[in-house]
């Protein structure tokens, strides 16, 4: 990053210039790609930009990025951009739409954060999961915080995803969040705003790990010029977190990862994450339960777990407590938690935590349990079971964003501003139908970064995930998280399912910083060398994960 000082340093090119002849070929102009790209004209004109000021004045963080892309032509873009595809269906990173798998799309143009304003969203999501699981202990215990009326009591039982079954379940260690995903957007203003969170399954980790390992093969000339802080232990701060979770009188706690198997959308995240932990990768009928303890099935014979890394929903998870069909899950499991004999992670009954309208309730849970003031603002929400709040909504809906409360993946969302009078009369009907089922909110125009649309960058929406893991005793926040473009020219909607993409997430380390930096260290355990790039291996294993590993190969 270019140091701060009276220089206002580079400058987004005016269009027109014509291109410089050298040795006998026309070559491109710097910065050429970046032509119109502030053009007034443009699909939400108003957005915060992270790389150029509205003066067209590059902003710091962005400042050695700016120079290294300038520096390339249409035909250097081109040939990276087809570098990372194939990249990416080298290595099967995929994700499914509409039952077709695809590989994840991967921009180019890396997201820069810079370690001040980290800090501040470092410590706001550990703020928030502090809260977040203060709430979830006293809902599924005491419930002090319905009794002091600072959340209306109906708000919890109407909770599509508050399970009674879980009431009463202590976890060892106390930690019902283990790993949480906080989805934050940063507003016209350039605030960063909390728009949901995500405490069940939050999916995208790998995403995070495997775009930067391909960038950094890619554009690894970008690496040497900035000081970007690694992501690739992530892997060995979940395996803590899960280690720590077991029972205390457990010393060397057995860890599975539990996958729906290979139909399921997230597969490569859930194979990914076991092979880098060193753990078993299962299925539910991998696994039975006896005398309320959970039993993996082995060559070797009947193994006991300790902690089951889920990634099923809580209604697949137990038929006997949930849905009686399901052959997802393992029968007699949630016993098994409740008796102290197993951990599931994340807990069950997490969802209440995460729904759309308790979320709105968030920054008072902060106050109440934390007696902090929230240091993540959420975005502005309008919640259509008030009255005053459901008036509101209906005579403003074509000025608002309008959300299911148990939507995801950007279906169900009606954006009032392009939508009909017929689609707002009919959804102005759903919502009266069930108002607990809605809430609204204030069209935010994302932030934008360049991004590779043919042969030019353009300015394209984006949102960031960070990934919070919790080993009960600290809150480690990977640096940077899943970055998710919006591709389509106007759209609001980042998710995969709906044609969005990621990007590299880059948090520059402090110049004060004595952290290791990408490229300079190993990602997991020991490195081996891979045309000229660190590749990452397993974290250090227990000597019973070792003999498992080797009783396996």
């Amino acid at each position: 990053m270019s140091p701060m000082n009276s220089n206002p340093g580079p400058r987004l090119p005016p269009a027109g210039r014509r291109a410089r002849t050298v040795k006998g070929r026309r070559a491109a102009r710097p910065g050429a790609q970046f032509d119109g790209y502030l053009a007034p004209e443009r699909p939400h004109a108003g957005a915060y930009d992270e790389m150029f000021a509205p003066d067209g004045t590059v902003r710091g963080p962005y400042r050695a990025l700016y120079g290294s892309i300038a520096a390339l032509d249409a035909s250097d873009l081109t040939n990276r951009s087809q570098a990372l595809d194939r990249a990416m269906v080298d290595q099967g990173i995929t994700f499914s739409l509409s039952g077709q798998e695809r590989p994840f799309p991967l921009d180019l143009v890396p997201r820069v954060i810079q370690a001040t304003e980290w800090s501040r969203l470092e410590r706001g999501v550990t703020q928030r999961v502090r809260a977040l699981e203060a709430f979830l202990a006293d809902v599924y215990g005491d419930r002090q915080i319905l009794r002091d009326g600072v959340l209306p009591r109906r708000l919890i039982t109407s909770c599509e995803h508050f399970h009674r079954e879980a009431y009463g379940i202590k976890p060892p260690n106390g930690v019902r969040i283990h790993v949480s995903g906080v989805d934050l957007v940063r507003d016209e203003e350039g605030t960063f705003r909390v728009l949901e969170d995500n405490l069940r399954n939050p999916s995208g980790v790998s995403y995070v790990m495997e775009n930067r390992r391909t960038m950094a093969r890619v554009f690894p000339d970008l690496f040497a010029r900035h000081r970007v802080r690694p992501v690739g232990d992530y892997a060995s701060h979940l395996l803590r977190a899960l280690r720590a979770a077991a029972a205390p009188n457990v010393a060397d706690p057995m860890v599975v990862v539990l996958t729906p198997g290979v139909y399921n959308s997230a597969y490569f995240e859930h194979s990914l994450l076991a092979r880098l932990m060193g753990v078993e990768l299962v299925e539910g009928r991998d696994m039975f339960c006896r005398d309320n303890v959970v039993y993996l099935r082995t060559t070797e014979g009947e193994r006991q777990v300790d902690v089951i890394y889920r990634r099923i929903d809580d209604e697949f998870l137990d038929p006997v407590h949930h849905r009686p069909d399901s052959v997802l899950g393992v029968a007699g499991i949630l016993n098994a938690a409740r008796a102290g004999n197993v951990v599931v992670a994340n807990a069950v009954g997490n969802g209440v935590g995460d729904d759309k309208l308790v979320y709105t309730y968030v920054p008072e849970m902060v106050r109440y349990y934390l007696n902090e003031k929230p240091i993540l603002p959420n975005v502005d929400t309008f919640r259509c079971w008030l009255p005053d709040e459901f008036d509101h909504v209906m005579q403003h809906a074509d000025e608002l964003v309008i959300k299911p409360v148990e939507g995801s993946g950007g279906y169900g969302i009606v954006f009032g501003p392009d939508a009909s009078k017929k689609e707002l009369d009919a959804l102005r009907r759903k919502v009266r139908a069930n108002r607990r089922g809605w809430i609204a909110q204030p069209v935010v125009q994302l932030s934008t970064v360049p991004s590779k649309v043919d042969d030019r960058l353009a300015p394209r929406h984006v949102d960031l995930r960070p990934f919070a893991v919790n080993d009960g005793k600290e809150i480690f926040v990977l640096p940077g998280g899943l970055t998710r473009v919006a591709l389509p020219e106007g759209s609001l909607v980042v998710n995969s399912s709906q044609g969005g993409g990621s990007k590299d997430t880059w948090v520059l380390a402090s110049r004060s910083s004595t952290s290791e930096q990408e490229l300079d260290r190993p990602a997991l355990g020991d490195v081996s060398v891979v045309d000229g790039v660190a590749a990452e291996q397993g974290p250090e294993l227990s000597t019973s994960q070792q003999q498992q590993q080797q009783q396996q190969s």
